[in-house]
């Protein structure tokens, strides 16, 4: 009887009607609209600091993989427009200090590493797997608020970012595995 019961609500709650400002989940909404505006700042701030990256990087696999990265990011804010565009909001941007503090970490270990060393990219690839990782739980956590706001269309975008999110996350964490890290280890001992 329970898990009737349990069945029930939760079909009850994938039948929710789109959320509106009027209705009761507009607190809710208003958190929604504010989060895609902060990733909207961070995504945007992230193409500014990719080429940076790229730029400081030793490695071609690993400039590639941020070139790579940068033309996604791009993409990723066109969605996020697409974003506003169905919610019917203008595309606005709200600074996200997370994200600000990740770019900086990223260009302090620039700042104290070694141009060309193999170091400086293992630095690089961990500053920007933080970058993912905050990318993966904010687009992870806005596509299933998306779902429970009855904004299906707009969690299938926001999961196809997700997607690729996790995609560079990997990319990243093999560049490291395959080479990096070893000549860093290396850099060390001479």
């Amino acid at each position: 009887m329970a898990k009737t019961a349990k069945k029930s609500a939760g079909a009850s709650r994938a039948k929710a009607s789109v959320a509106t400002e009027s209705d009761p989940k507009s607190a809710l909404l208003v958190l929604f609209k504010d989060s895609i505006k902060d990733i909207y700042w961070a995504e945007k701030h992230l193409t500014k600091a990719l080429p940076k990256m790229r730029k400081a990087a030793t490695s071609p696999e690993l400039q590639e993989a941020f070139e790579t990265h940068l033309e996604q990011t791009q993409e990723h804010v066109a969605r996020l427009e697409q974003v506003f565009e169905l919610l019917e909001t203008k595309a606005q941007a709200k600074k996200c200090d997370a994200m600000e503090g990740l770019v900086q970490e990223a260009e302090s270990i620039i700042e104290d590493t070694e141009k060309g060393t193999a170091t400086r990219d293992v630095g690089l690839i961990l500053a920007a797997q933080k970058v993912e990782h905050y990318e993966i739980a904010t687009y992870g956590g806005l596509a299933q608020l998306a779902r429970t706001l009855g904004h299906d269309e707009i969690a299938d975008i926001l999961a196809e970012t997700l997607e690729e999110e996790k995609e560079t996350d990997e990319l990243l964490t093999g560049i490291a595995e395959n080479d990096i890290n070893y000549e860093a280890a290396e850099e060390d001992e001479e």
